[in-house]
């Protein structure tokens, strides 16, 4: 019999609430944003960000679960429009709320406040951040903690907690870089300048300049936007690290001197417990880590974060573990951990195979009904460099899915449906034989409480001996990791055996390493229009992306402002309805 796993959490909240103790818990949590330019400092060199309420990163959101956040959002911006997305919020039942431009409403104009409302159903470590053009690196983004509800305890103890954003910068303006990411000839990003921990960091400098010959030491500063981050604990307690990645481009790796980490939670989703020394963190990956205050505790310790997947042209990004009562600005004597080689693919897999559900959570259907194949490969296009999902670059449009899907307008899907698989013939570890593409919606229906299985097939892109890595997060769903593999996926006896239904990972985020496949499962039972799409910034702005298009029609009815944009506004005046 198949398991909605959706339909076990939908049931479960609606039995809390009916229970007077549930009712009188959950609260509505109310916020009120204005999203602006201004000057900041990240790594001590000023440029324009996109901020909230004056502040970089934004505000964090701390709620438990079962709650609704509302977030009064007003869009600051001169000259452009802004949404922001709840990363990892499945938005059940309110998909216009989930913050994607083009996908799920129409951008907030200029002057113009849109309200979000949803309700944070788990408990778990989560962020958010804008998903309009490429304002994410741009600064748009902070943290959102769900705790558990009141009566309710964790499966593991820990004395405090931590929070941990991490995320990279670029001097370079997002504009200039979108108008070379389009341009012919093709201009690349390049790697960020510096590296950030909670929005600081330093750039041409390091703390540790000691212990790296021929750094620069950084000066002691009156500049608190860049002063470094200071984590303040106690000898011999257990503290919750919350980590979460809202890089633009960076792949990562955390590590804590002298002491080893214990991995509990990914993506909001506990996991039987694993001790390493280190983390791989991909884009939009989120962790709990606990770590123990066993150390000398005359001794501070660093927190270190330095890039994996690329050659690392960028400073590792360091903070400060504070043993009280030491002084805060005690350097560390010992010298930062050092982050694995850049291609050490061994090492990220071993961490990455090492993440399973924790006992209970529900495992996923034994069967699907519908299985994906999504091919990803680096393609040109009339000159221009693009990434395509089985040959087709994904555009969108100007009229959000969720209002023109819901209202039936001829003009919402285009003409070219996206394939469901790839040639079996195709060669993933050479170029593309022909690398031209062409674009479309890549927009895939899906039938209600349908069991889906996707593919992801990583390739070599343009050049020779070039794959990259590639974290793929889904909107409006956690899905099972069923597995991971090397070279073609054929879908034979050998690639099943190689799937993990027994206790697979719930994530929302998954990571294809280079020239490799990762197998997911999901079930389609919350109605609505989700992305499905690489979390790399620039990789999403070429078109490395699909929609599901789920039982739109039992969407319930979508509030005007959400969609009142495109061909959805002509027909709103016109009378019809959402």
């Amino acid at each position: 019999m198949r398991f909605s796993l959706l339909f076990f959490v939908c049931c479960t909240l609606m039995a809390c609430r009916l229970l007077p103790q549930c009712a009188a818990a959950a609260k509505a949590r109310h916020f009120k944003w204005e999203v602006s330019n201004m000057f900041w400092s990240p790594d001590c060199e000023e440029k324009v960000l996109i901020g909230i309420n004056g502040q970089f990163p934004g505000p964090t959101i701390r709620a438990k679960a079962g709650d609704t956040v509302v977030v009064e959002l007003k869009n600051g911006l001169h000259t452009e429009g802004v949404v922001i997305h709840w990363h990892g919020i499945r938005q059940i039942g309110t998909p216009w709320a989930d913050g994607t431009a083009s996908i799920s409403q129409c951008a907030i104009n200029p002057e113009e406040t849109f309200t979000y409302r949803f309700v944070v159903d788990k408990p778990g470590t989560y962020f958010y951040h804008g998903h309009y053009g490429m304002q994410r690196a741009a600064g748009l983004y902070g943290s959102l903690i769900v705790d558990v509800a009141d009566g309710e305890e964790e499966p593991f103890k820990y004395d405090g907690e931590l929070n941990l954003l991490l995320s990279d910068w670029y001097h370079e303006s997002i504009y200039t870089q979108m108008v070379g990411l389009s341009s012919k000839p093709f201009r690349w990003i390049g790697e960020p300048q510096s590296l950030l921990i909670n929005g600081r960091g330093k750039f041409n400098c390091s703390l540790a300049a000691a212990h790296t010959p021929g750094t620069e030491k950084c000066t002691a500063g009156g500049n608190r936007q860049c002063a470094p981050v200071v984590f303040p604990v106690l000898s011999n307690k257990t503290y919750r690290l919350r980590v979460a990645s809202t890089t633009s481009l960076a792949s990562l790796n955390l590590a804590v001197g002298n002491h080893k980490l214990t991995v509990v939670e990914a993506d909001g989703n506990y996991v039987d417990p694993f001790v390493v020394d280190d983390i791989d963190i991909y884009s939009g990956d989120s962790y709990s880590v606990l770590l123990t205050t066993d150390q000398n505790p005359s001794s501070n310790y660093w927190v270190s974060v330095g890039v994996r997947g690329r050659q690392p042209k960028t400073a590792p990004a360091l903070a400060v573990l504070n043993y009280r009562p030491n002084g805060a600005f005690r350097l560390p004597a010992l010298a930062p951990p050092a982050t694995p080689e850049w291609n050490d693919y061994a090492h990220s897999k071993a961490f990455t195979y090492r993440i399973l559900s924790r006992a209970g959570t529900p495992p996923p259907p034994a069967t699907s009904n519908r299985r994906i194949e999504l091919l990803n490969t680096q393609n040109r296009m009339d000159g221009h460099i693009k990434w395509s999902i089985n040959n087709m670059s994904m555009v969108l449009p100007a009229t959000p899915y969720l209002g023109s899907l819901k209202m039936g307008l001829k003009s919402a899907m285009s003409a070219a449906r996206p394939a469901d698989t790839f040639g079996r013939g195709y060669d993933v570890t050479q170029p593309p034989a022909n690398p031209n593409t062409t674009v479309g919606g890549n927009v895939y229906v899906i039938e209600h409480n349908t069991t889906v299985d996707v593919v992801l097939q990583n390739a070599n892109a343009l050049a020779q001996n070039v794959s990259e890595v590639h974290p793929w997060h889904l909107h409006g769903h956690d899905f099972w990791v069923l597995g991971y593999g090397d070279g073609a996926f054929l879908g034979d006896a050998g690639d099943a055996a190689r799937l993990n239904l027994k206790n697979p990972p719930l994530r929302n985020t998954a990571v294809i390493f280079p020239y490799g496949w990762t197998a997911i499962r999901f079930v389609a039972d919350n109605p609505g229009v989700w992305a499905f799409h690489c979390h790399i910034e620039p990789h999403l702005h070429m078109g490395m992306g699909v929609i599901f298009a789920e039982a739109v029609d039992r969407v319930g009815e979508v509030p005007k402002a959400a969609v009142s944009c495109g061909a959805t506004a002509t027909a709103l005046m016109a009378g019809d309805h959402v």
